[in-house]
């Protein structure tokens, strides 16, 4: 699909999305906890999807209620279902590297699948370390299998690799047999993610108890992995906000009115308020990308916007998303008129006030560029092709009928 934008001022209000990273994590503890639980959201992404299928497919029952408003979860009763079962993550890199480990704890048989760029991602780290614990895993890349039960005991990762790893180990706890201790061999980035699922986990009877760089588990504290909360209210998403309150930045004046962010949220990416103040300012602004990588192509189309020499840095793990975000930012923008130096970790942004358009640009398949670029594409004097644009039901299915509603120039042509 291809979306052609022409320059145009939208406003109005808008209800930010359901934070597929808080759905993500509610979805694996209710799934394992001791009686049904309502999950509520306005929205089911792609990604989260790919959850609930995997999920499913190991004896979970749930579905998505629109009427109901949100996720219907009943959990698993009893062992796992037997046989090779077959888990399509999708593109989701979440859904992949927080069940590795979860499905390993239930002695699940589980071939892992996966499409786009999902199956280049990197899992041999956490691979290896469940082979240390017992489990038995036929492969080192998608697709693999894993069967066997992985023992409690001390786990080591390194905390500069990807959080999700951390935040899958995290959540098997509760699910093997004993107490369990995670250590990481580095200082740990993207900490706000680990906070969330620390979070989450606490709101589903389960406390993992940090130390520096220790999280310790203490067996026995919910009969069935967790508690069942009956209802759980998913955050609003800051990280889908960003590009409305990105475009809000440009324009000098709060045009889009979102409602339903949580000021007080633990969520990393609500960051994005303090990086687009500090461009409003008027100054050259470095941004520090080790805690809130999925911000960056946001962040790099405001900058583009703004008149300075701006900076993005600690950003190299980009690279390995659902595209090389790094490239795929630098040459959509360059693509559309924006002065972007693209380096090793990060990017050098000289903003102006406005680009020039005119082009065709690709998403890369990757649902943040095809947002990204889509918001530069308002402040282009000619209009923009963007080529991919599909990749948005990735996380945010409904954002260019959002786009269109609140005043967008807009046509979609399909494929």
């Amino acid at each position: 699909m291809k979306v052609r934008l022409r320059r145009s001022h939208i406003k109005g209000d808008l209800s930010a999305m359901s934070s597929k990273s808080d759905v993500h994590r509610a979805l694996i503890c209710a799934a394992f906890s001791d009686d049904e639980c309502l999950i509520r959201t306005n929205c089911i992404s792609d990604d989260m999807a790919a959850t609930m299928g995997c999920l499913n497919a190991v004896g979970a029952d749930i579905s998505y209620d629109e009427a109901e408003g949100g996720f219907l979860v009943r959990p698993l009763r009893g062992p796992v279902r037997e046989g090779l079962i077959e888990a399509d993550c999708g593109e989701s890199g979440s859904t992949l590297r927080f069940l590795i480990p979860v499905f390993s704890a239930i002695a699940a048989n589980v071939r892992f699948l996966g499409r786009g760029k999902l199956p280049e991602r990197p899992v041999s780290v956490i691979l290896s370390e469940l082979r240390r614990h017992g489990a038995k895993v036929e492969g080192d890349k998608m697709p693999f299998t894993i069967a066997g039960r992985a023992s409690s005991g001390e786990y080591e990762l390194p905390g500069d690799v990807s959080s999700q790893f951390i935040t899958g180990l995290l959540l098997s706890f509760p699910l093997m047999e004993g107490n369990s201790l995670l250590r990481l061999s580095t200082e740990l980035q993207s900490s706000p993610y680990v906070d969330m699922t620390m979070d989450t986990m606490s709101r589903f009877g389960v406390r993992i108890k940090r130390k520096d760089r220790s999280f310790s588990y203490e067996k026995g504290q919910a009969s069935s992995g967790y508690k069942s909360l009956g209802i759980y209210e998913a955050d609003g998403d800051w990280s889908n906000a960003a590009f409305f309150l990105a475009a809000n930045a440009i324009y000098g004046a709060e045009e889009i009115r979102l409602r339903g962010l949580r000021q007080d949220s633990i969520q990393g990416d609500k960051a994005i308020a303090s990086i687009l103040s500090e461009l409003e300012g008027g100054v050259d602004v470095t941004m520090d990308a080790s805690e809130v990588p999925d911000l960056v192509p946001i962040v790099a189309a405001a900058m583009a916007l703004f008149p300075g020499e701006h900076r993005i840095v600690n950003a190299g793990r980009l690279r390995i998303k659902e595209s090389d975000r790094l490239r795929a930012i630098s040459e959509g923008l360059t693509g559309l008129g924006a002065s972007v130096t693209e380096l090793p970790e990060g990017l050098i942004i000289n903003g102006r006030n406005e680009l020039k358009g005119g082009a065709t640009v690709s998403s890369f398949n990757d649902h943040r560029i095809a947002m990204a670029l889509s918001i530069a594409a308002l402040f282009c004097r000619e209009e923009v092709l963007i080529d991919g644009a599909e990749a948005v039901n990735k996380s945010f299915p409904s954002f260019f009928t959002e786009l269109r509603r609140l005043g967008a120039d807009l046509e979609i042509i399909e494929a």
